[in-house]
């Protein structure tokens, strides 16, 4: 079976691929800095299942240091979903932690691929769409990120293009959309919103409420990752998205429906960077890989209630 590579290996998306890798049979070898953007101890609580499995190695390592050779050694292939995460936390002092994280740890990693000839799928984000002109979004867009996190991701992006081009690199760039689930973030809106509701406390809105993203299930977003690792060709890049959107508000409308319960919201100003709307064009990963998105919003919330300990209603609907 395939041996696999997988940085961020202790994250949210990072963990729920490993344990979608080892369950297929593969070989995983995890490399993760288990840096300070959130909890350790949550990162230690998505990894444990993988600790136990034979089939599993973990490293623990800073990659804008460097990448552990070892690490490659005999691997098919390297996902890269280590990164820091977050638009709010990119403004000011904490820009230099972005650099490391995102553009110098992105450099190591794809160095190595580059000479070692390895496959390399690169997770990239719809933030370096920004304020996007046209929706649904399509790849061939023009960048404009409207914050400093999203900048990043456009370097780590444009740092595999340029290997890709000068040195063979064999690579494909994933842009994901809004990612959720089961062990999303705290940070990250669904899981503030189902952390009032259990704790009673007040789910705090930047802005009114009406900006909507493309919610992504991560068991879709794990599938496409997996699929572009061995069916894209190289130097692809890909929007993972639902190919559908919705606002906080009806986020919030769905999560009191499913569970029975309120959320004591309110509302306050916009964050810097937050843009008002995204919305994935997926024709192309859908053409090209036949990959689509299976889960709706109600479902995935749903997982994300029950995996809080709150049994969610009937999920039938849109």
């Amino acid at each position: 079976m395939p041996r696999y590579l997988v940085t961020g290996c202790a994250g949210f998306i990072g963990s729920t691929l490993v344990e979608a890798l080892l369950a297929e049979g593969c070989e995983v070898v995890g490399v993760d800095s288990f840096n300070d953007y959130y909890p350790r101890s949550l990162k230690e609580a998505a990894i444990a299942s993988a600790r136990s499995h034979p089939g599993f190695t973990l490293t623990e390592h800073d990659l804008a240091n460097s990448l552990p050779p070892e690490a490659l050694d005999g691997a098919d292939g390297i996902f890269h979903l280590a990164g820091r995460p977050g638009v709010r936390a990119s403004w000011g002092a904490s820009f230099r932690a972005y650099v490391d994280d995102n553009v110098l740890g992105t450099q190591r990693v794809v160095e190595q691929a580059s000479s070692r000839g390895v496959r390399l799928v690169l997770a990239s984000s719809s933030s370096i769409y920004g304020d996007a002109l046209a929706y649904p979004t399509p790849e061939d867009t023009i960048p404009a990120p409207v914050s400093p996190y999203g900048v990043t991701k456009l370097a780590g992006e444009q740092l595999a293009a340029a290997h890709g081009r000068n040195a063979g690199l064999d690579f494909v760039a994933l842009r994901y959309f809004s990612i959720y689930g089961p062990r999303q973030r705290p940070d990250m809106a669904f899981s503030r919103i189902i952390a009032a509701l259990v704790e009673e406390t007040v789910f705090e809105v930047y802005g009114s409420g009406d900006q909507s993203r493309d919610f992504t299930y991560v068991g879709d977003a794990i599938a496409a990752t997996v699929d572009a690792m061995r069916e894209a060709p190289s130097g692809a890049v890909y929007n993972v998205g639902a190919g559908s959107e919705a606002s906080l508000r009806e986020a919030v409308a769905a999560v009191e429906e499913l569970s029975g319960r309120t959320v004591d919201v309110r509302y306050g100003e916009p964050a810097p960077g937050d843009v008002r709307r995204t919305l994935a064009d997926t024709t192309k990963i859908r053409r090209e890989l036949g990959w689509e998105p299976r889960v709706s919003l109600r479902a995935g919330l749903a997982a994300m209630l029950d995996a809080a300990g709150v049994p969610a209603r009937a999920t039938a609907g849109p």
